[in-house]
């Protein structure tokens, strides 16, 4: 059947549709990385941001086009993570703030919203590079405009979309040399047309999704919104009550299937009966096939259904609300500081340096976890004082962390670009609580440009980059130009790594080692820096961090 206009429970089922299909996919997203290191996050964290707005899509019951723009839109922003994530948020914001007041989306609106999505993506990105997912929203947005112009139904114009789409992405590898050299498209491009498959198949009636959307499928950062309150133990959500005005014969083996037949759709069954009336209790997923079996019996009154999923989150959200007043009321006690700090990091050692050096609040993540822009704004809230400075600590949160400093109010919120952990170290060092917001920012600012980071991990494939041969199990050394040492000797790969690291001004090497590296092991491998660079001032800290087994800092 050809559809010529989308209304807004189509598009909910379309939307719901396309996240399931991203989420499904996010592993095969993940493994695109272009460095083999063993953080590729990209599938996962457009799949987080996804379902931060599914989950609230899904508990919409008829809703307005405005209405379920405005959860698309909401949830996918703050349940933004990492660059990835961010950009998908705003072409979804740009996409709904086009769709927002129309009763329905023609081919026009469609085309419309496309090309707002990707003005809105483009606008976010300082520097927008081509070969990426803002190259594939772009192709998508214009095929979409080139087909307007002719007359067809969503069906025929939506499979041209995604095969253009596909197409693009096909070609991301010419535009970025590092993704033809790695032999991968854009991992965040493939995410979007995962997204936009399953969003086409659910509106095509090809996919059905049947059950309420209650997860985001990958590992969560340590603070949770009140839409992500857990009620995975509610198996049946709604509490279904009724009476049974009983018209037709009704004894002890009718009553028997009937039981029979409630057990199969829910549980917490309590069915009396007399000669006239019949009353049920029963929890399950659908009300409504548990009236339609009592009206066979006779006509039903006294109908109540209550959602105790809802009524669960609402006693949680409750909690959470008493708690976070009692909070600010002991907060309004005490007089706001001028200056709070946020940092992200992860390893208790690397905690423990920061909350020295005067962080307020520790953001667990980095890497592996990128928070969410609902994560830097609950920190944000919980530092009591006038302006907050926001040290994102990787260049994956930085996006996250400027959307989140965009939605903040209350107070003023400054993120100091940190892509890095010794950045972030070295600009709260020089840090100066006599001087003005402003002049800290731009201190700061100055200080990270004045240290060098590099970290060493290992290679999760066999890969090719930058000319360097890699194998699986490799020691790799990283630092802010790329892939700088490979091997299979670690103390070797760090060597060489501070050998492209340094230059003739280099003085103070921090090294931080990781969870996996004994501190004999690390106190040896400073023994061995420090006789190859003998004019370096060389010092060793626990950094507790996964995956990296050093993090080096060169100044």
């Amino acid at each position: 059947m050809a559809t010529k206009v989308i209304d807004a429970q189509l598009l909910q089922k379309a939307f719901i549709a396309g996240a399931y299909n991203l989420e499904r996919n996010k592993d095969y997203i993940n493994e695109l990385n272009v460095f083999p290191v063993p953080d590729g996050d990209t599938g996962s964290n457009m799949s987080l941001t996804i379902m931060a707005a599914a989950r609230e899509v899904s508990a919409l019951e008829n809703p307005s086009m405005d209405e379920l723009s405005k959860k698309i839109s909401s949830g996918s922003l703050r349940g933004a993570r990492g660059n990835s994530g961010v950009i998908l948020s705003q072409l979804l914001r740009g996409f709904c703030k086009e769709i927002k007041g129309k009763k329905q989306i023609t081919v026009s609106v469609l085309a419309d919203g496309f090309v707002r999505a990707v003005e809105t993506a483009y606008k976010a990105v300082m520097k927008p590079k081509e070969g990426t997912i803002l190259t594939v929203a772009k192709g998508v947005a214009e095929k979409a405009v080139e087909l307007s112009e002719m007359d067809m139904d969503f069906e025929t114009l939506g499979q041209e979309i995604l095969d253009h789409g596909n197409e693009v992405l096909k070609q991301t590898p010419e535009l970025l040399p590092v993704l033809k050299e790695a032999g991968v498209v854009d991992s965040g491009g493939q995410g979007l047309m995962e997204f936009l498959t399953g969003a086409y198949n659910g509106l095509t009636g090809k996919e059905e999704i049947k059950e309420p959307v209650t997860s985001g499928g990958a590992a969560k950062a340590q603070t949770m919104s009140s839409e992500e309150i857990d009620t995975s133990h509610i198996k049946y959500g709604y509490c279904t009550e009724f009476i049974i005005m009983l018209e037709k014969e009704y004894n002890a083996e009718i009553e028997a299937k009937f039981k029979e037949f409630l057990t199969s759709i829910g549980d917490s069954l309590v069915v009396v009966s007399d000669d006239e009336i019949v009353k049920v209790h029963v929890h399950t997923n659908h009300p409504g096939l548990a009236f339609e079996k009592g009206l066979e019996y006779g006509s039903l009154t006294s109908m109540k259904v209550d959602n105790m999923r809802e009524e669960h989150k609402e006693k949680v959200i409750h909690e959470q609300d008493r708690k976070k007043a009692a909070e600010q009321e002991a907060a309004k006690e005490e007089p706001k500081k001028p200056f709070g700090f946020v940092a992200v990091s992860v390893g208790e050692g690397l905690n423990d340096i920061f909350k020295d050096l005067g962080v307020d609040h520790i953001i667990e993540g980095g890497q592996t976890m990128n928070p969410s822009t609902e994560d830097v704004l609950d920190a944000i809230s919980k530092v009591n004082a006038e302006t907050v400075f926001v040290f994102p600590n990787n260049k994956n949160i930085i996006l996250a962390a400027n959307q989140a400093a965009e939605i903040e109010e209350e107070k003023q919120v400054i993120v100091i670009p940190t892509k890095t952990i010794p950045q972030g170290i070295s600009a709260l060092i020089s840090f100066d609580e006599t001087a003005t917001a402003e002049a800290n920012q731009a201190g700061m600012e100055d200080a990270i440009t004045a240290v060098k980071s590099g970290q060493v991990t290992y290679a999760v494939r066999d890969t090719s980059i930058d000319g360097k041969e890699i194998k699986t199990g490799d020691y790799m050394g990283i630092d802010d130009a790329g892939i700088q040492a490979v091997g299979q000797d670690i103390t070797e790969v760090v060597k060489d790594l501070i050998g492209a690291m340094a230059d003739e001004d280099s003085e103070l090497l921090s090294i931080y080692y990781g969870s996996d590296v004994e501190e004999e092991k690390a106190n040896a491998l400073v023994e061995a820096v420090q006789a190859a660079y003998p004019d370096f001032e060389v010092e060793a800290h626990a950094g507790g961090q996964p995956i990296y087994y050093y993090i080096l800092s060169l100044e």
